[in-house]
């Protein structure tokens, strides 16, 4: 394996692993904010601190555009940021909905993070659909078994096990997956601008949207100030840069399958971090999840070989 690629998958991990303990931090939030105000809170965190790195990063490069250069370069970036923003900002709100609408006795870090995951599977399918590109027969056997694991995890205990925050974060797996797409055909771009202007975005249609449908509550964003800080600059500031950098040299299925071990992540953290736990039943509903994962983006070394 190439080590530029080597490279890009580890950083792929990383940003899985800070997103699967960043839903313990969401949790927490959503216990005392509403989710506009947490997302324009966390975005505009993340757009600060990508800020102060690209003028040190720009401070110390000594390549030097021409000022035509510059210009069409800032018009890409934009272009690329606002079309990841847009993405992002649906999906991101839709997954902190999502947790907020879990009851307290759900295990809302660990659920909402096996269901965020299936974007690994709707990733190839969206390819057949918009690219015309027929998936592996594997890729087939992996929705089939997500499928069947999605059905372990929400009827456990009959229909009343399905939560509506469910299928909240459900739709945000769907729009993860356009995202997902979106940075893959903006690729060549500088990562880390982009990712900067894809967090200004969407935290000023978060601050508008929270302005207009919430009470922003100034002592429960002071007691949140913990969480609400790792979202801003790991989760998002770091995590959602590591993901844009490390697409860069690996294809969209294959990175859409390590990210989704953000997923396990998620179940870890709950249980560290919030006591989560969950029923046999549910227990074997995400492992089959996560198999079938596996299952369908095995197809990629297959193809390969």
């Amino acid at each position: 394996m190439k080590l530029k690629k080597f490279l890009s998958l580890f950083t792929l991990l990383l940003a899985a692993l800070i997103w699967g303990f960043a839903f313990v931090a969401q949790s927490e939030s959503a216990d005392r904010l509403p989710p506009f105000t947490i997302s324009f809170l966390r975005s505009l965190i993340a757009a600060a601190f990508l800020f102060v790195i690209i003028i040190i990063r720009d401070l110390l490069s000594k390549k030097r555009l021409e000022k035509a250069e510059r210009k069409k370069a800032a018009k890409a970036h934009i272009i690329g940021g606002v079309c990841c923003g847009i993405a992002l900002f649906v999906a991101s709100n839709l997954q902190q909905a999502g947790i907020g609408l879990y009851p307290q006795d759900a295990a809302a870090a660990s659920r909402a993070g096996f269901i965020t995951a299936l974007y690994v599977v709707l990733v190839p399918v969206a390819g057949l659909l918009i690219f015309r590109r027929p998936p592996h027969f594997l890729v087939w056997l992996g929705v089939a078994g997500a499928v069947a694991g999605m059905y372990l995890l929400f009827f456990s205990e009959g229909i009343g096990s399905l939560y509506i925050a469910d299928v909240v974060v459900l739709l945000c797996a769907v729009v993860f997956c356009a995202h997902i797409l979106v940075i893959d055909h903006f690729g060549t771009l500088d990562g880390v601008k982009m990712s900067c202007i894809q967090f200004f975005f969407v935290g000023v249609v978060s601050l508008i949207c929270a302005l207009i449908f919430e009470d922003i509550d100034l002592v429960a964003i002071k007691n949140a100030i913990l969480p609400i800080t790792y979202l801003g600059i790991m989760s998002s500031g770091v995590a959602y840069t590591l993901q844009i950098v490390g697409q860069k040299n690996v294809e969209p299925a294959l990175a859409s399958m390590i990210l989704s071990l953000e997923s396990v992540f998620a179940a870890i953290g709950g249980f560290l971090f919030r006591n989560e736990l969950l029923s046999t039943p549910e227990l074997l509903g995400c492992g089959l999840v996560f198999l079938s994962i596996v299952v369908a983006q095995s197809a990629d070394f297959i193809k390969k070989k």
